[in-house]
Protein backbone atom coordinates (compact mmCIF):
# COMPACT_ATOMS: atom_id res chain seq x y z
CA UNK A 1 0.00 0.00 0.00
CA UNK A 2 1.82 3.06 -1.30
CA UNK A 3 0.98 5.89 1.12
CA UNK A 4 1.77 9.58 0.86
CA UNK A 5 1.56 11.84 3.94
CA UNK A 6 1.46 15.48 2.85
CA UNK A 7 2.74 17.97 5.41
CA UNK A 8 4.70 17.68 8.67
CA UNK A 9 2.61 19.98 10.80
CA UNK A 10 0.95 18.73 13.98
CA UNK A 11 -1.42 16.40 12.12
CA UNK A 12 0.88 15.02 9.44
CA UNK A 13 3.83 14.48 11.77
CA UNK A 14 1.60 12.75 14.34
CA UNK A 15 0.43 10.35 11.63
CA UNK A 16 3.96 9.65 10.40
CA UNK A 17 5.49 9.09 13.84
CA UNK A 18 2.63 6.83 14.92
CA UNK A 19 3.58 4.36 12.18
CA UNK A 20 5.77 1.33 12.68
CA UNK A 21 7.32 -0.80 9.90
CA UNK A 22 4.36 -2.82 8.63
CA UNK A 23 4.33 -5.46 5.90
CA UNK A 24 2.57 -4.09 2.83
CA UNK A 25 2.83 -0.44 3.98
CA UNK A 26 5.19 1.88 2.11
CA UNK A 27 4.96 5.42 3.52
CA UNK A 28 6.50 8.68 2.29
CA UNK A 29 6.25 12.01 4.14
CA UNK A 30 6.28 14.98 1.77
CA UNK A 31 7.27 18.25 3.48
CA UNK A 32 8.90 21.37 2.07
CA UNK A 33 11.02 21.99 5.20
CA UNK A 34 13.54 19.66 6.82
CA UNK A 35 12.00 20.47 10.20
CA UNK A 36 8.74 20.53 12.13
CA UNK A 37 7.60 23.91 13.50
CA UNK A 38 5.94 24.34 16.89
CA UNK A 39 3.37 26.79 15.51
CA UNK A 40 1.86 27.31 18.95
CA UNK A 41 5.18 28.88 20.03
CA UNK A 42 5.81 31.17 17.06
CA UNK A 43 4.90 34.18 19.21
CA UNK A 44 7.97 33.41 21.33
CA UNK A 45 10.17 33.27 18.24
CA UNK A 46 8.73 36.58 17.03
CA UNK A 47 9.52 38.37 20.29
CA UNK A 48 12.61 36.58 21.61
CA UNK A 49 14.05 34.58 18.67
CA UNK A 50 13.27 31.36 20.56
CA UNK A 51 14.01 28.17 18.66
CA UNK A 52 10.72 26.53 17.72
CA UNK A 53 11.72 23.81 15.24
CA UNK A 54 12.75 20.16 15.35
CA UNK A 55 14.61 18.29 12.56
CA UNK A 56 12.42 15.65 10.94
CA UNK A 57 14.90 12.86 10.15
CA UNK A 58 15.53 11.86 13.80
CA UNK A 59 11.77 11.87 14.49
CA UNK A 60 11.14 9.40 11.65
CA UNK A 61 13.64 6.80 12.83
CA UNK A 62 11.94 3.50 13.56
CA UNK A 63 8.73 4.45 11.74
CA UNK A 64 9.51 3.01 8.32
CA UNK A 65 8.56 6.40 6.85
CA UNK A 66 10.84 8.08 4.31
CA UNK A 67 11.08 11.87 3.88
CA UNK A 68 10.77 13.70 0.56
CA UNK A 69 11.65 17.38 0.99
CA UNK A 70 9.45 19.04 -1.60
CA UNK A 71 6.59 21.53 -1.88
CA UNK A 72 3.14 20.35 -2.94
CA UNK A 73 1.58 22.37 -5.74
CA UNK A 74 -1.76 20.57 -6.15
CA UNK A 75 -3.58 17.32 -5.46
CA UNK A 76 -5.91 15.58 -7.95
CA UNK A 77 -7.98 13.01 -6.09
CA UNK A 78 -9.72 11.70 -9.20
CA UNK A 79 -6.37 10.90 -10.86
CA UNK A 80 -4.66 9.89 -7.57
CA UNK A 81 -1.84 12.31 -8.31
CA UNK A 82 0.16 14.82 -6.25
CA UNK A 83 1.91 17.49 -8.31
CA UNK A 84 5.04 18.98 -6.76
CA UNK A 85 6.33 22.52 -7.34
CA UNK A 86 9.38 21.11 -9.12
CA UNK A 87 7.14 19.46 -11.72
CA UNK A 88 7.32 15.89 -10.46
CA UNK A 89 4.15 13.83 -10.03
CA UNK A 90 3.68 11.36 -7.18
CA UNK A 91 1.02 8.65 -7.20
CA UNK A 92 -0.51 6.80 -4.26
CA UNK A 93 -2.81 4.04 -3.10
CA UNK A 94 -3.62 5.86 0.14
CA UNK A 95 -3.23 9.56 0.81
CA UNK A 96 -3.05 11.62 4.00
CA UNK A 97 -3.55 15.36 3.50
CA UNK A 98 -2.26 17.46 6.39
CA UNK A 99 -1.13 20.63 4.64
CA UNK A 100 -2.59 23.02 7.18
CA UNK A 101 -4.00 26.46 6.58
CA UNK A 102 -3.17 29.87 5.19
CA UNK A 103 -4.03 33.30 6.53
CA UNK A 104 -7.49 34.61 5.70
CA UNK A 105 -7.31 38.35 5.05
CA UNK A 106 -11.08 38.56 4.38
CA UNK A 107 -10.47 40.76 1.34
CA UNK A 108 -9.74 43.76 3.55
CA UNK A 109 -8.19 46.36 1.23
CA UNK A 110 -4.42 46.59 1.55
CA UNK A 111 -4.16 44.04 4.37
CA UNK A 112 -2.52 41.15 2.49
CA UNK A 113 -0.06 43.56 0.87
CA UNK A 114 0.96 45.42 4.04
CA UNK A 115 0.52 43.09 7.01
CA UNK A 116 2.91 40.49 8.34
CA UNK A 117 1.56 37.06 9.30
CA UNK A 118 2.56 34.58 11.98
CA UNK A 119 2.32 31.20 10.25
CA UNK A 120 5.94 30.07 9.99
CA UNK A 121 9.49 30.76 11.12
CA UNK A 122 10.11 33.32 8.39
CA UNK A 123 7.15 35.38 9.66
CA UNK A 124 8.52 35.26 13.21
CA UNK A 125 11.95 36.32 11.95
CA UNK A 126 10.43 39.30 10.15
CA UNK A 127 8.68 40.52 13.31
CA UNK A 128 11.76 39.94 15.49
CA UNK A 129 13.90 41.92 13.03
CA UNK A 130 11.49 44.86 13.10
CA UNK A 131 11.41 44.97 16.90
CA UNK A 132 15.21 45.08 17.11
CA UNK A 133 15.42 47.65 14.32
CA UNK A 134 12.83 49.85 16.04
CA UNK A 135 15.11 50.04 19.07
CA UNK A 136 18.27 50.84 17.13
CA UNK A 137 19.69 54.32 17.48
CA UNK A 138 19.31 55.17 13.79
CA UNK A 139 15.70 54.05 13.33
CA UNK A 140 13.48 56.72 11.78
CA UNK A 141 9.70 56.44 11.59
CA UNK A 142 6.78 55.07 13.56
CA UNK A 143 7.70 52.30 16.02
CA UNK A 144 4.17 51.31 17.06
CA UNK A 145 2.67 47.90 16.26
CA UNK A 146 -0.91 47.03 15.32
CA UNK A 147 -1.98 43.42 15.74
CA UNK A 148 -5.30 42.43 14.19
CA UNK A 149 -7.22 39.59 15.84
CA UNK A 150 -7.56 38.95 19.59
CA UNK A 151 -7.74 35.18 19.52
CA UNK A 152 -5.05 32.90 20.95
CA UNK A 153 -2.32 33.90 18.51
CA UNK A 154 -2.94 37.63 18.72
CA UNK A 155 -3.10 37.77 22.51
CA UNK A 156 -0.03 35.59 22.99
CA UNK A 157 1.91 37.67 20.47
CA UNK A 158 1.13 41.10 21.96
CA UNK A 159 2.05 40.04 25.50
CA UNK A 160 5.41 38.65 24.38
CA UNK A 161 6.07 41.78 22.31
CA UNK A 162 5.22 43.98 25.30
CA UNK A 163 7.71 42.07 27.45
CA UNK A 164 10.38 42.36 24.78
CA UNK A 165 9.73 46.10 24.45
CA UNK A 166 10.14 46.55 28.19
CA UNK A 167 13.53 44.79 28.15
CA UNK A 168 14.78 46.77 25.16
CA UNK A 169 13.52 50.06 26.60
CA UNK A 170 15.56 49.60 29.77
CA UNK A 171 18.62 48.41 27.88
CA UNK A 172 18.65 51.19 25.28
CA UNK A 173 17.00 54.12 27.05
CA UNK A 174 14.09 54.42 24.64
CA UNK A 175 10.38 54.52 25.49
CA UNK A 176 8.39 51.34 24.73
CA UNK A 177 6.50 51.27 21.46
CA UNK A 178 2.70 51.33 21.66
CA UNK A 179 0.94 48.05 20.85
CA UNK A 180 -2.65 48.17 19.57
CA UNK A 181 -4.70 44.95 19.61
CA UNK A 182 -7.66 45.32 17.23
CA UNK A 183 -10.61 42.93 17.44
CA UNK A 184 -13.86 43.18 15.48
CA UNK A 185 -15.77 41.08 18.00
CA UNK A 186 -17.02 42.30 21.37
CA UNK A 187 -14.39 40.44 23.43
CA UNK A 188 -10.93 38.96 23.37
CA UNK A 189 -10.25 35.22 23.60
CA UNK A 190 -13.74 33.84 22.85
CA UNK A 191 -12.49 30.32 23.71
CA UNK A 192 -12.31 31.26 27.41
CA UNK A 193 -15.04 31.88 29.97
CA UNK A 194 -15.74 35.35 31.34
CA UNK A 195 -13.59 35.08 34.50
CA UNK A 196 -10.48 33.90 32.66
CA UNK A 197 -11.07 36.42 29.90
CA UNK A 198 -11.28 39.24 32.45
CA UNK A 199 -7.98 38.10 33.98
CA UNK A 200 -6.36 38.13 30.54
CA UNK A 201 -7.82 41.57 29.80
CA UNK A 202 -6.35 42.99 33.01
CA UNK A 203 -2.98 41.49 32.16
CA UNK A 204 -3.01 43.09 28.71
CA UNK A 205 -3.93 46.45 30.18
CA UNK A 206 -1.17 46.05 32.76
CA UNK A 207 1.32 45.74 29.91
CA UNK A 208 -0.01 49.02 28.50
CA UNK A 209 -1.49 47.33 25.43
CA UNK A 210 -4.29 49.33 23.79
CA UNK A 211 -7.10 46.76 23.45
CA UNK A 212 -9.69 47.83 20.88
CA UNK A 213 -12.59 45.35 20.91
CA UNK A 214 -15.59 46.12 18.71
CA UNK A 215 -13.24 47.71 16.17
CA UNK A 216 -13.33 46.29 12.67
CA UNK A 217 -10.20 46.71 10.58
CA UNK A 218 -11.38 48.31 7.34
CA UNK A 219 -8.17 48.86 5.38
CA UNK A 220 -4.40 48.94 5.71
CA UNK A 221 -1.62 50.96 4.14
CA UNK A 222 2.14 50.64 4.49
CA UNK A 223 2.10 52.75 7.66
CA UNK A 224 -1.44 52.75 9.09
CA UNK A 225 -4.73 50.93 9.53
CA UNK A 226 -8.26 52.29 9.48
CA UNK A 227 -10.66 50.84 12.05
CA UNK A 228 -14.41 51.29 12.46
CA UNK A 229 -16.51 51.00 15.61
CA UNK A 230 -19.97 49.44 15.76
CA UNK A 231 -21.60 52.88 15.43
CA UNK A 232 -19.71 53.61 12.22
CA UNK A 233 -17.03 55.91 13.57
CA UNK A 234 -13.70 55.47 11.77
CA UNK A 235 -10.21 56.36 12.89
CA UNK A 236 -6.71 55.91 11.52
CA UNK A 237 -4.01 54.29 13.65
CA UNK A 238 -0.44 54.96 12.46
CA UNK A 239 1.90 51.97 12.73
CA UNK A 240 5.43 50.97 11.91
CA UNK A 241 4.39 47.32 11.76
CA UNK A 242 1.03 45.69 11.03
CA UNK A 243 0.51 42.03 11.94
CA UNK A 244 -2.65 40.08 11.06
CA UNK A 245 -3.68 37.05 13.13
CA UNK A 246 -7.42 37.42 12.56
CA UNK A 247 -8.30 34.25 10.68
CA UNK A 248 -7.28 31.18 8.71
CA UNK A 249 -8.63 29.13 5.84
CA UNK A 250 -7.74 25.69 4.49
CA UNK A 251 -5.21 25.50 1.68
CA UNK A 252 -7.12 25.41 -1.60
CA UNK A 253 -4.95 22.93 -3.49
CA UNK A 254 -7.01 19.72 -3.40
CA UNK A 255 -9.26 18.97 -6.37
CA UNK A 256 -11.90 16.27 -6.82
CA UNK A 257 -15.31 16.02 -8.50
CA UNK A 258 -16.93 14.51 -5.40
CA UNK A 259 -15.15 16.73 -2.89
CA UNK A 260 -17.35 18.44 -0.27
CA UNK A 261 -16.16 21.62 1.41
CA UNK A 262 -17.49 23.56 4.37
CA UNK A 263 -16.69 26.84 6.17
CA UNK A 264 -13.18 28.12 5.63
CA UNK A 265 -12.72 25.76 2.70
CA UNK A 266 -12.28 22.77 5.02
CA UNK A 267 -12.87 19.37 3.40
CA UNK A 268 -15.76 17.33 4.81
CA UNK A 269 -14.66 13.98 6.22
CA UNK A 270 -16.41 10.87 7.52
CA UNK A 271 -16.17 9.27 10.96
CA UNK A 272 -12.73 7.83 10.13
CA UNK A 273 -11.44 11.20 8.83
CA UNK A 274 -11.60 10.18 5.16
CA UNK A 275 -12.70 12.71 2.56
CA UNK A 276 -16.34 12.06 1.69
CA UNK A 277 -16.46 10.29 -1.65
CA UNK A 278 -12.78 9.30 -1.43
CA UNK A 279 -12.30 6.39 1.00
CA UNK A 280 -8.55 6.19 0.32
CA UNK A 281 -7.91 9.82 1.30
CA UNK A 282 -7.57 10.98 4.90
CA UNK A 283 -7.79 14.73 5.54
CA UNK A 284 -6.56 15.85 8.95
CA UNK A 285 -5.69 19.01 10.85
CA UNK A 286 -6.77 22.46 9.65
CA UNK A 287 -7.81 21.19 6.21
CA UNK A 288 -10.33 18.64 7.46
CA UNK A 289 -13.87 19.41 8.59
CA UNK A 290 -14.26 16.78 11.30
CA UNK A 291 -17.31 16.87 13.56
CA UNK A 292 -17.49 16.31 17.30
CA UNK A 293 -20.04 14.24 19.21
CA UNK A 294 -22.58 17.10 18.98
CA UNK A 295 -22.17 17.41 15.23
CA UNK A 296 -20.20 20.67 15.46
CA UNK A 297 -16.88 21.34 13.66
CA UNK A 298 -13.81 20.32 15.62
CA UNK A 299 -11.62 23.38 16.35
CA UNK A 300 -8.46 23.88 14.32
CA UNK A 301 -6.09 23.48 17.27
CA UNK A 302 -2.80 21.66 17.69
CA UNK A 303 -4.22 19.19 20.20
CA UNK A 304 -7.02 18.12 17.87
CA UNK A 305 -4.63 17.93 14.90
CA UNK A 306 -2.39 15.66 16.95
CA UNK A 307 -5.32 13.43 17.92
CA UNK A 308 -6.39 13.14 14.29
CA UNK A 309 -2.86 12.37 13.14
CA UNK A 310 -2.29 9.64 15.71
CA UNK A 311 -5.59 7.98 14.86
CA UNK A 312 -4.82 8.14 11.14
CA UNK A 313 -1.44 6.53 11.71
CA UNK A 314 -3.17 3.66 13.51
CA UNK A 315 -5.75 3.37 10.74
CA UNK A 316 -3.08 3.22 8.05
CA UNK A 317 -1.59 0.21 9.79
CA UNK A 318 -5.08 -1.29 10.16
CA UNK A 319 -5.61 -0.87 6.41
CA UNK A 320 -2.32 -2.56 5.58
CA UNK A 321 -3.30 -5.51 7.79
CA UNK A 322 -6.87 -5.72 6.45
CA UNK A 323 -8.34 -4.72 9.81
CA UNK A 324 -11.36 -2.42 10.38
CA UNK A 325 -10.74 1.29 10.92
CA UNK A 326 -11.33 3.14 14.18
CA UNK A 327 -13.66 6.14 14.31
CA UNK A 328 -12.48 9.55 15.46
CA UNK A 329 -13.68 10.65 18.90
CA UNK A 330 -12.33 14.14 19.59
CA UNK A 331 -11.65 15.31 23.12
CA UNK A 332 -10.56 18.72 24.37
CA UNK A 333 -8.18 18.27 27.29
CA UNK A 334 -8.02 21.99 28.05
CA UNK A 335 -6.98 25.35 26.65
CA UNK A 336 -4.20 27.58 27.93
CA UNK A 337 -3.16 31.03 26.77
CA UNK A 338 0.32 32.35 27.43
CA UNK A 339 0.37 35.95 28.65
CA UNK A 340 4.11 36.52 28.60
CA UNK A 341 6.87 35.15 30.80
CA UNK A 342 5.55 32.78 33.48
CA UNK A 343 1.97 34.06 33.22
CA UNK A 344 -0.90 32.15 31.58
CA UNK A 345 -4.62 31.50 31.99
CA UNK A 346 -6.72 28.54 30.95
CA UNK A 347 -8.62 25.46 31.98
CA UNK A 348 -8.17 21.71 32.08
CA UNK A 349 -10.75 18.98 31.70
CA UNK A 350 -11.82 17.05 34.80
CA UNK A 351 -13.91 13.88 35.12
CA UNK A 352 -17.66 14.11 34.52
CA UNK A 353 -17.18 16.90 31.98
CA UNK A 354 -16.09 19.44 34.57
CA UNK A 355 -13.51 22.19 33.99
CA UNK A 356 -10.84 23.52 36.35
CA UNK A 357 -9.83 27.15 35.76
CA UNK A 358 -6.13 27.86 36.35
CA UNK A 359 -4.19 31.14 36.25
CA UNK A 360 -0.68 32.37 36.88
CA UNK A 361 2.45 30.27 37.09
CA UNK A 362 0.58 26.98 37.44
CA UNK A 363 -1.27 27.70 34.19
CA UNK A 364 2.08 28.41 32.55
CA UNK A 365 3.36 25.02 33.72
CA UNK A 366 0.22 23.33 32.39
CA UNK A 367 0.67 24.98 29.00
CA UNK A 368 4.27 23.82 28.90
CA UNK A 369 3.14 20.33 29.95
CA UNK A 370 0.87 20.14 26.90
CA UNK A 371 3.88 20.92 24.73
CA UNK A 372 5.97 18.27 26.52
CA UNK A 373 3.20 15.73 25.90
CA UNK A 374 3.27 16.62 22.21
CA UNK A 375 7.04 16.25 22.08
CA UNK A 376 6.82 12.85 23.82
CA UNK A 377 4.12 11.69 21.38
CA UNK A 378 6.34 12.23 18.32
CA UNK A 379 9.63 10.93 19.75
Amino acid sequence: MKTLILGAGYAGLAAATKLKPTPGLEALLVEQNAYHTFETRLHEAAAHNTRVTLPLIPLLRGTGVNLEQAQVDSVNLDEREVLLKDGRVLTYDTLVVGLGSVTNFYRIPGLAENAAELKDVADADEIFTFVNRAYSGDYVGNRDIVVGGAGLTGVELVTELAQRAEVLSKARGLPPFQIHLVEAGPKILPVLDDALRAKAQRTLEGYGINVLTGHRLMQATADSVTVQTADGEQKVIPAGKIIWTGGIQARDIVRGEKLEKGPGGRIAVDAELRAKGYPDVFVIGDMGLALNQEGKPVPTTAQHAGQQGRLTGKNLMHLAKGQPLEAYEPTTLGEFVSLGGLMAVGWMKLPWNQKLAITGGIAHVMKRASEWRWRASID
